[in-house]
């Protein structure tokens, strides 16, 4: 530490520290949800073009990991899914997509049936500041009957596919927001 560092201005959090919202979510935050209190450990950031982004977040929790989805544009709509094999939403999904250029009309999970909602061409960064960190890809959303439920298959270049499952959140289900030390 210099003899002048003292008088520096402090920079200004971005956040109400007596009233968190989860708008102010960033890397080091840590929240209730569920029974387990989660930190995020990664952000990223989706361009679906016409000026349209939202922001996901990496969670930890003891032994789990989680991702939450935000969309900031559709008031806040929030998903907290896991992922999984794309092969474990359907055995065939893959060669469905490659083949006749375009997903399932439906899928089935668990028991639970998922309707196709929508189809995202978009792109992807883990560093939005740096212009070639952006990767494209094209997601599927998939939700079940009562669109509490969520199955999402995307494909990364011509024949890398990933899948995720979980569940669409209320923004009173996350509680006790506490900024990080990151």
């Amino acid at each position: 530490m210099g003899i002048f560092d003292k008088f520096k201005k402090k920079e200004e959090p971005h956040y109400d520290p007596s009233n968190m919202k989860i708008k102010d979510l960033r890397v080091g935050f840590m929240f209730d949800y569920d029974l387990n209190t989660w930190e995020i450990t990664e952000e990223y950031e989706y361009d679906w073009g016409d000026n349209y982004f939202t922001r996901e977040y990496k969670l930890e929790a003891s032994d789990d990991t989680a991702y939450l989805h935000i969309d900031y544009n559709d008031e806040g709509f929030m998903t907290l899914s896991r992922k999984l094999k794309v092969r474990e939403l359907g055995q065939d999904i893959p060669e469905e997509i490659l083949e006749k250029k375009c997903p399932p009309k439906k899928i089935s999970f668990d028991g639970v049936d998922y309707f196709l909602d929508k189809e995202s061409p978009g792109y992807f960064s883990d560093d939005p500041e740096d212009d070639d960190s952006w990767t494209e890809f094209i997601s599927w959303d998939y939700y079940d009957s009562d669109s509490k439920l969520v199955a999402c298959v995307e494909q990364w270049g011509a024949r890398d596919f990933e899948a995720s499952h979980g569940k669409v959140v209320n923004d009173y289900e996350i509680t006790n927001i506490l900024p990080g030390t990151v």
